[in-house]
């Protein structure tokens, strides 16, 4: 099932066909996948204790004994149809308050162009891109006054954002989802709760990972 977010809440819940005649959805097609570039950046969703890469600590198997063990123990396949079963969990998101500075830092910090925007209740409501704040026509002309800039940077996300902005459930089945993916060019799709609630973010990564993932996983079974 597939929905459409905005400030006043959901605009649209239906199938991909009713999805593909709802406007909000080409006007995000410029966005980027929400992806880290620097995993290390982000302590709320990787594991503590455990190393990216290295020596592992004493006490700890090595990153390629445990792979190996892994392929030797011959895991059964695991047919994967819905988005829960790929999609990445700890999503970073903006307050729909937060001054847009700050916003930009933070993203820069946790190495994101983008993220979903939820207000109070933790509900989607729109969607920020780095790329898009430094559009021409978002930026003072040269020369402007500090007072100018100073009221561009100061002022909520919420004046800047994407919305209303498409979302999916979990219980989706992965290949529509692939099929909404290729039919509007987004990189993916904020993860909703019934109620509106970020709960993830399934992207193209997340399904490519989910084909080449071994042990092999019968991912269109």
């Amino acid at each position: 099932m597939f929905s459409v977010y905005g400030e006043t809440g959901r605009l649209f819940r239906g199938a991909m066909e009713e999805l593909r005649q709802v406007t909000a959805v080409r006007a995000v097609t410029r966005t980027r996948g929400i992806e880290p570039s620097n995993p290390q950046a982000m302590p709320s969703t990787t594991p503590t204790g455990v190393p990216s890469h290295g020596a592992a600590p004493a006490g700890q198997r090595s990153p390629l004994a445990a792979y190996a063990q892994a392929g030797a123990a011959h895991a059964a396949r695991h047919p994967l149809s819905r988005v829960a079963d790929v999609m990445s969990r700890g999503v970073i998101t903006v307050p729909a308050s937060m001054p847009v500075l700050e916003a930009w830092q933070w993203l820069a910090e946790q190495g994101v162009g983008q993220a979903p925007v939820v207000d109070a209740r933790h509900w989607l409501v729109g969607l920020l891109t780095r790329a898009d704040l430094l559009q021409p026509d978002k930026l003072p002309l040269p020369g402007a006054n500090s007072l100018v800039w100073r009221a561009l940077l100061n002022q909520p996300v919420a004046e800047v954002m994407w919305t209303p902005v498409p979302a999916v459930a979990e219980e989706t089945d992965i290949r529509r989802v692939a099929r909404v993916l290729l039919d509007t060019h987004l990189p993916g799709l904020p993860v909703v709760s019934e109620d509106g609630a970020v709960t993830g973010f399934v992207s193209r990564t997340d399904i490519l990972r989910a084909v080449v993932h071994d042990p092999p996983l019968d991912l269109w079974s």
